[in-house]
């Protein structure tokens, strides 16, 4: 389960510090299920059947997310 995953992590983040960068993945492209991740904690939404500049969008912001965390 993404959602209840996504959750767990977010809670961990909190007591452990850092940023995982999780986007959902799925065929299920409704506005109702997009915002039930996004209210999860997910970064971003891409809809099956996946389109490579919406691919490559989704890893652009993953890094830089990544390069604007903090080190250490």
């Amino acid at each position: 389960d993404g959602l209840g995953a996504t959750r767990v992590i977010r809670r961990l983040e909190q007591s452990r510090g850092g940023h995982v960068p999780i986007f959902a993945m799925t065929a299920h492209a409704g506005q109702d299920y997009r915002d039930s991740c996004l209210a999860a904690g997910m970064d971003g939404f891409i809809a099956k059947p996946l389109q490579p500049d919406e691919v490559w969008a989704a890893l652009e912001q993953a890094r830089q997310m990544a390069a604007a965390a903090p080190v250490g």
